[in-house]
């Protein structure tokens, strides 16, 4: 691992990357628990994915080709950017006293529509830093960073939302400056020729998705097993109303599956998956599923985190899998349109799952909900061992699949 840390883009990358995610992550948990409680609606902490998800749909195929056709590194920067001022935003509504619902929402949307051009960007850029050998290692630190992230992120937003909001959001957007400024620094050229422009070149990402079945399979079963199974969106309401733990507690559960998650990273570095990928997939997706039951029914705080805990690092192998076969196996003057496409995936498992919870929530109750989603993610899996046998058979996720 020291030979790929050594490699100076790739610590810059890491660096960036650490700072967008633990400053999204301190925001994200401050608007959650501002909005519940302010409204006391689930209803509308599914609405906050809604609000990230839409618009990065929106832009997600022009984002992937500006990824292809221009400087991924000033498009992160860029976008890294535009999330700070998006922190700053919300620490102006904040500041004015109780901040309104629909400008939450607008800053959301705005949000969201940097995170669609930072993704295709991001993903994009990694297989240019290392040599192709190292790639998945690559991942593997590149995971490490945004889980530990993720687990900082969380636990921090919610220690300094004892303090107020603002601070928050004030420090948030500086994290995010200096990300923005660490992407800067990365010295390898990151643009990629492409061509067909137009529509043509927006739909080229679709179609080599398409083609391949081993990435299609890869990316939908993460796709539908993280829209059922996910319970992000309502933390808050377990945080508040069944294990009553407070905004700090909230801050934990929604660090603990990144802390189960950095744990599998952090093994997978060490132990690439080089041998039965496809079926440890599977096993780990429905190992997922069995964890979300088990929170979902859990009124323990400890048997909550270890849930939680638990279906991060099942997730984690999913991630490795997913990004190996999208960057591996596909050129790279692709690589920009079909990362928006596994992004849309992505954010459609994530901020549209939320939504999905908040509205099952809102019809059947918070526990119902999160047991549903994950009894529906075990269906999942069993459907896609079979609709997806190329899936189920790979061996090296890392060789290429074409020969």
């Amino acid at each position: 691992m020291s030979s790929v840390l050594a490699i100076p883009d790739l610590r810059r990358f890491l660096a960036a990357r650490f700072a967008v995610m633990v400053a999204y992550q301190m925001a994200a948990v401050a608007v959650g628990w501002q909005i519940y409680d302010i409204t006391h609606r689930p209803l509308l902490l599914g609405y906050v994915g809604l609000s990230v998800f839409l618009p990065g749909f929106v832009c997600a195929l022009p984002a992937g080709i500006a990824a292809d056709r221009f400087d991924r590194r000033r498009i992160l920067a860029v976008a890294v950017t535009a999330l700070a001022l998006a922190c700053l935003a919300l620490l102006a509504l904040t500041l004015r006293g109780e901040p309104p619902i629909g400008g939450i929402f607008a800053v959301l949307v705005v949000m969201g529509t940097a995170r669609a051009f930072l993704a295709p960007a991001t993903q994009a850029l990694l297989p240019l830093l290392v040599p192709g050998p190292a790639f998945p290692k690559a991942i593997a630190l590149s995971s490490t960073a945004m889980q530990t992230a993720i687990v900082a992120g969380p636990a921090l937003g919610g220690f300094l939302y004892g303090f107020g909001p603002p601070v928050v959001y004030g420090l948030a957007a500086g994290i995010l400056i200096l990300g923005s400024l660490a992407a800067m620094a990365i010295e390898t050229p990151m643009r990629a020729r492409v061509a067909a422009a137009g529509l043509e070149g927006l739909l080229a990402g679709v179609r080599y998705v398409r083609s391949r079945g081993d990435i299609l399979g890869a990316i939908s079963l993460d796709l539908f097993a993280v829209l059922l199974g996910g319970a992000t969106a309502l933390l808050p309401v377990y945080a508040r109303d069944i294990l009553h733990i407070g905004p700090l507690g909230l801050g934990l559960l929604r660090a603990a599956p990144a802390t189960g998650a950095t744990a599998m990273a952090l093994v997978l570095a060490r132990f690439p998956l080089e041998r039965r990928a496809g079926p440890k997939l599977f096993a780990a997706v429905t190992l997922f599923g069995l964890s979300t039951v088990v929170f979902g029914l859990s009124e323990s705080f400890p048997l909550s985190l270890m849930a939680l805990a638990m279906l991060g690092a099942a997730d984690m192998i999913s991630v490795v899998v997913r990004h190996t076969l999208v960057q591996l196996r596909t050129p790279d003057a692709m690589r920009g349109r079909v990362s928006s496409v596994n992004w849309v995936f992505i954010g459609a498992s994530n901020e549209l799952g939320e939504f999905e919870s908040g509205v099952t929530a809102a019809w059947f109750g918070t526990v119902p909900a999160v047991v549903i989603g994950g009894l529906g993610t075990l269906v999942i899996a069993a459907v896609w061992a079979w609709r997806f046998p190329e899936l189920r058979r790979i061996d090296n996720p890392g060789a290429d699949g074409n020969h």
